[in-house]
């Protein structure tokens, strides 16, 4: 990308490679099938979701427009990183070049990033659509659901493109360095880097606080106010519809903030690089996989319209 030629000069490698996985052909055939075969799953349980919600009317809701917009993410998030995994896992190590990898990890940063702030807008979604349901169509009109999730994007965008450039800059060593993991991430390009990394790991923390904490904190206070006013229901069916509206919402935000915390914020001399490659598969293959599991086995709505598409299909093609 001509973008990364303006990052500086490049004195160290001019590619890198990723640490394989195994070196043993037989596990190599097992786990290129497992990820081949979870990546197919992540692109049809999204899929349908996004065909679902578009074409039922009932479900051209705000809630189901940012779901939709979710599982669009989770698509372009995973097929920044799998498809690369997938061919590097065979035979001889493949190199990446220097720009290769700077393209991977913006767009990876940028897809993540933009996951994280789309969580804390459904968050709020849910909060007036509990906290104030006779204002929720006022409030959540068409127009400020895309301004949302363009601001997201757009925020994602600037933040990934200022630490990208940043890390760039950095002189790496040897004409071809090993990344300790299966995609071009921050922390562990930072440790190839073979000058003074203080104050790029400073902006990774800030960033990691922007991205990570400033959109928990705000979906925690969305839900101390959902839970207050849930206690308030009366009937016990209101507060079970209440509650199992959120519920799908709450156990991907807490899959998707937990295990990106556990590898952007924690302090590096307590983390190891082996640590940071497991707990990225689960946030690479986990959690895209669970969400559309999630959002449709919980959902009532979601469930019906599947149901409904499903049987119209047999019965045309019966007919």
């Amino acid at each position: 990308l001509p973008v990364f030629k303006l990052f500086g000069p490049q004195s160290g490698p001019t590619e890198f490679v990723f640490r394989v996985f195994t070196t043993v052909p037989e596990f190599q055939v097992l786990l290129f099938l497992l990820f081949l075969l979870l990546y197919l799953l992540i692109l049809c349980g999204n899929t349908a979701i996004i065909w679902v919600v578009c074409t039922h009317s009932s479900l051209r809701t705000p809630m189901y427009f940012f779901l939709c917009n979710l599982s669009c993410l989770e698509i372009c998030y995973t097929s920044v990183v799998v498809p690369l995994m997938l061919f590097n896992i065979w035979g001889a190590r493949k190199p990446i070049p220097l720009a290769g990898c700077g393209a991977q990890m913006f767009f990876f940063v940028t897809l993540g990033s933009t996951d994280c702030f789309l969580l804390a807008v459904m968050a709020y979604d849910r909060y007036v659509a509990i906290c104030h349901p006779l204002h929720y169509t006022l409030i959540m009109t068409q127009r400020l659901c895309v301004q949302m999730v363009a601001c997201a994007v757009g925020l994602a965008l600037l933040l990934s493109l200022q630490l990208t450039a940043l890390i760039f800059t950095l002189p790496f060593c040897g004409h071809r360095r090993e990344i300790n993991h299966f995609l071009c991430d921050v922390p562990p390009v930072l440790r190839l880097a073979c000058a003074d990394i203080r104050v790029h790991q400073a902006v990774l923390y800030v960033v990691g606080i922007l991205v990570l904490n400033v959109p928990f904190l705000l979906i925690c206070v969305s839900y101390v106010f959902i839970a207050s006013a849930i206690l308030r229901i009366r009937s016990a069916e209101g507060r079970r519809r209440a509650f199992s509206t959120c519920s799908s919402h709450l156990t991907v935000v807490l899959l998707q903030y937990g295990c990106c915390s556990l590898v952007y914020l924690r302090p590096r001399s307590s983390t190891s690089e082996d640590e940071d490659r497991h707990i990225a598969l689960v946030y690479t293959f986990v959690t895209p996989l669970l969400n559309p599991l999630i959002y449709t086995l919980r959902n009532k709505d979601v469930k019906g319209a599947l149901r409904n598409a499903v049987l119209g299909k047999a019965a045309s093609e019966a007919s």
